[in-house]
């Protein structure tokens, strides 16, 4: 090879790579990014509480609320009606036709969740910033406390159904050997000792890998609830290579279906898998709630609730509630 020819033949190549770089669109964000995003004029989507808020958030962030409690029936935990949403995210000046950056705490799957909802309702360009609030906070950046208001919008939503998988369709996948099944519960849930339905266990042949994984560190919560820990820093994502390692014995050209409890958790696995290059993934939408209370669906690991003793739990409780009451009423006289 001449040395023209092999000039030319590196130039392409690295035009070829720079074009690449330059096509590809992460859906997981760092600080940085979040900052070039915001520079391009992106709506930032904030979806914790309104309390949380108002404490402090990005500046230019739109607040509808918590996002689990806003958008979703709190029986079923499914979406509300498309229209109810529409108006929420109209009213907001949420356009889901926009650049989108959604941010909720640290690996809070919640803020998956919203991702997923813009992409469900029809949103292209949506990303999400895993290390949250808190990340933006220890970078030292600037901090809002006021509401500040956004022109209202009139999109109309169109559910995207090809991203998710029904109840009827999760029957019938189950018994496919080319699809794989991934439960991002915790291994109790999985097993059945945590029964969050009328039956505990999972779809059987599926595979457990909870999705606290996909943290540097998967116990960071428990931690916290111990008061082991005063941060969360331990919720942010492995790097890639970990990531990859992770999912090793999964196969990034078969259609992978991930579910939990109501398809939250579920959610933020998921784009962990799209960003690793996975080609078909799709969230099972009702999750172990749809799949556990259907008594004709089959169960590995099966087991019940017990109402008679949890309803023996809860009297328990309440006499210690009612005993604690009239303990705090005899001391205040």
């Amino acid at each position: 090879m001449n040395q023209s020819i092999k000039k030319l033949f590196l130039l392409s190549a690295a035009l070829i790579s720079i074009s690449a770089n330059a096509q590809k669109n992460d859906a997981i964000l760092n600080t940085a990014q979040v900052q070039q995003a915001i520079a391009r004029g992106a709506i930032v989507w904030d979806v914790r509480d309104e309390k949380s808020f108002l404490e402090g958030h990005i500046p230019g962030a739109i607040n509808v609320g918590e996002v689990g409690s806003v958008l979703r029936d709190p029986n079923k935990e499914d979406y509300i009606a498309t229209e109810k949403i529409q108006k929420i995210f109209n009213d907001a000046g949420l356009s889901v036709n926009r650049d989108i950056v959604v941010y909720g705490a640290r690996g809070n799957p919640y803020a998956y969740f919203g991702l997923y909802t813009i992409q469900y309702f029809g949103g292209k360009q949506a990303q999400i910033y895993h290390d949250g609030f808190d990340g933006w906070k220890s970078a030292g950046l600037p901090i809002q406390k006021e509401r500040q208001t956004s022109a209202p919008v009139a999109v109309t939503l169109v559910p995207q159904t090809q991203l998710v998988v029904s109840n009827e369709e999760m029957a019938k996948l189950a018994q496919s050997k080319s699809v794989q099944i991934l439960d991002v519960r915790t291994t109790d849930e999985y097993s059945g000792k945590d029964v969050r339905a009328i039956r505990g266990g999972h779809i059987p042949n599926s595979v457990n890998i909870p999705f606290e994984d996909n943290w540097q560190d998967p116990t960071t919560a428990i931690k916290l609830s111990k008061k082991q820990l005063t941060d969360n820093a331990g919720m942010s994502l492995k790097n890639e290579a970990d990531l990859k390692k992770l999912y090793a014995n999964l196969d990034p050209d078969k259609e992978t279906v991930v579910y939990c409890q109501s398809g939250v958790r579920a959610a933020e696995t998921a784009v962990v898998l799209k960003n690793l290059g996975f080609k078909k993934v799709k969230v099972y939408d009702s999750s172990w709630l749809g799949w556990g209370n259907n008594l004709k669906a089959p169960v590995a690991d099966e087991s019940f609730l017990n109402v008679g003793a949890l309803n023996a739990k809860m009297s328990a409780m309440q006499n210690k509630i009612n005993q604690l009451e009239e303990a705090l009423k005899a001391k205040n006289n």
